[in-house]
């Protein structure tokens, strides 16, 4: 059995040092939202274990009913704050984010369903806003970033004030983080981040 890595197989999970315009489609993501600092916010570290829970129990009914066999794609996650100041200077206590990892097309409600029913024999009850949701982001500027979460600003400004006013765009979504680093294993100046910012012609 063939296993598939989705990071490798789809060409919006790849990217360079370089600024790339691209078109993202329509994906299914195991979802759930949240507010606060991440560093430090129960109800962040409780999401992480939910996703990974459910995306493994996932994972193994798909090789179990379905013959289909695949990594777990990386964590990302959704980033903006109701006053964009706060979030421009990393006021991380009044954040908001979506963190999620995507789903396979072939995975059904059913099957996401029982796969959080297996999740809350271990983990309890879960956070309200956990779902199997399909997102769509389509037009998107998105450039690899090299090293600690807290360096990307210098990364994001280009792309903002540069990038984007001389290519004619607007924002037009969430910031958007795709994690393809183990934080937990990986020293912060390697660390390896695709950032996105979904746009539209000004």
């Amino acid at each position: 059995m063939d296993k598939i890595n989705f990071s490798r197989a789809l060409t919006h999970y790849q990217a360079s040092r370089t600024i790339e315009l691209i078109d993202v489609p329509a994906m299914t993501f195991v979802m759930v939202d949240g507010h606060g600092n991440p560093n430090t916010a129960p109800a962040y570290r409780t999401a992480i274990e939910w996703l990974y829970s459910t995306s493994y129990a996932l994972k193994f009914a798909c090789k179990a009913s379905l013959g289909k066999d695949y990594v777990v794609p990386p964590l990302e996650g959704l980033w903006w704050a109701d006053d964009p100041h706060d979030f421009v200077a990393r006021r991380k206590e009044n954040w908001r984010w979506a963190m999620m990892i995507m789903a396979p097309d072939f995975v059904t409600p059913a099957m996401f369903d029982a796969a959080t029913a297996k999740s809350a024999r271990k983990l309890g009850e879960p956070p309200p806003t956990f779902r199997l949701e399909r997102y769509a982001e389509g037009l998107s500027l998105q450039v690899l970033h090299t090293g600690s979460y807290d360096d990307e600003g210098p990364v994001l400004a280009h792309l903002h004030d540069v990038e984007m006013p001389t290519r004619r765009l607007v924002r037009n979504g969430h910031h958007h983080e795709i994690y393809l680093s183990d934080a937990r294993r990986t020293a912060p100046e390697k660390l390896k981040t695709i950032l996105r910012q979904p746009v539209r012609p000004a």
